[in-house]
């Protein structure tokens, strides 16, 4: 059994057992923390947490905030529907974190480790993003909630822009528990096998082959001679085949780009 984090559905931080040495740091600011108590406590990311091959920590955003209601949004100037994500408690939220002074106009120095905005605007998230992202020891997520943020945030403290695709959901918070789980997964002892991430789709530019369990035989659909022959080789290609086929099929798109085909 692992140890229990620390923290409540009330907010403040979750985080990870202190006799263990993380992996990886990742702290996302939130002003739904409470929505992070549960999904990332089980399974594969549950337990690279208690193996100390992941530091979660969940913070709420009002703890920097300086007003008696704790505001993170106001209005926007200008006019328009929907609410802005106030720059102030972003920015003295990072600067915390990471221990650094406040960023002015003047300032060049850049930041220790990527900060991490949720957004429509932002890079699709595919699998070199996330491989990239996997690469860092420490992560900043800012999960943004009502019209977005403060176009001061992107310009002077986010250095990275994400997104899932193209469409808009309320908040950034279930984006960034999709990409914890896309980017800790790819970290050196997270994944059982170390190779299973390799032939996962897209991690060789194509989809996944089909995959097969027992019984060989259910109600009359059986599994491919191939797959049950023993024969490595044949395995082998037979896999490469079908990932190949699948591919052509339902994502030529990613087919455009491989060595020997024409690129549109």
């Amino acid at each position: 059994m692992g140890e229990e984090y620390r923290g409540s559905s009330e907010g403040g931080a979750i985080e990870a057992p202190a006799a263990q040495a993380p992996g990886m740091r990742i702290d996302v600011l939130t002003v739904l923390p409470a929505m992070f108590v549960g999904p990332l406590d089980h399974s594969i990311i549950g337990r690279a947490r208690t193996r100390g091959l992941l530091d979660l920590r969940v913070h709420d955003l009002r703890d920097w905030t300086h007003d008696r209601h704790r505001t993170t949004d106001d209005y926007a100037f200008g006019g328009g529907g929907g609410m802005v994500m106030k720059p102030e408690p972003l920015f003295e939220a990072v600067e915390d974190l990471l221990g650094i002074p406040p960023r002015l106009p003047d300032g060049r120095e850049p930041l220790p480790c990527p900060v991490v905005m949720m957004t429509p605007q932002g890079r699709r998230l595919d699998h070199a993003y996330a491989q990239e992202l996997s690469r860092y020891d420490r992560l900043i997520f800012l999960a943004g909630h009502y019209e977005g943020f403060d176009e001061r945030v992107r310009q002077h403290l986010a250095t990275h822009e994400l997104s899932l695709g193209d469409f808009v959901v309320t908040g950034g918070e279930i984006p960034v528990m999709l990409t914890i789980d896309a980017v800790v997964r790819l970290r050196p002892g997270v994944v059982g096998l170390a190779s299973a991430t390799e032939t996962d789709s897209f991690a060789a530019g194509l989809l996944e082959h089909p995959q097969y369990t027992r019984p060989a035989d259910f109600r009359g659909w059986t599994v491919p001679e191939q797959l049950l022959s023993g024969h490595h080789a044949q395995v082998a290609r037979w896999r490469a085949e079908q990932s190949l086929a699948r591919t052509a099929e339902r994502r030529p798109d990613l087919l455009a780009g491989r060595p020997g085909r024409q690129g549109s």
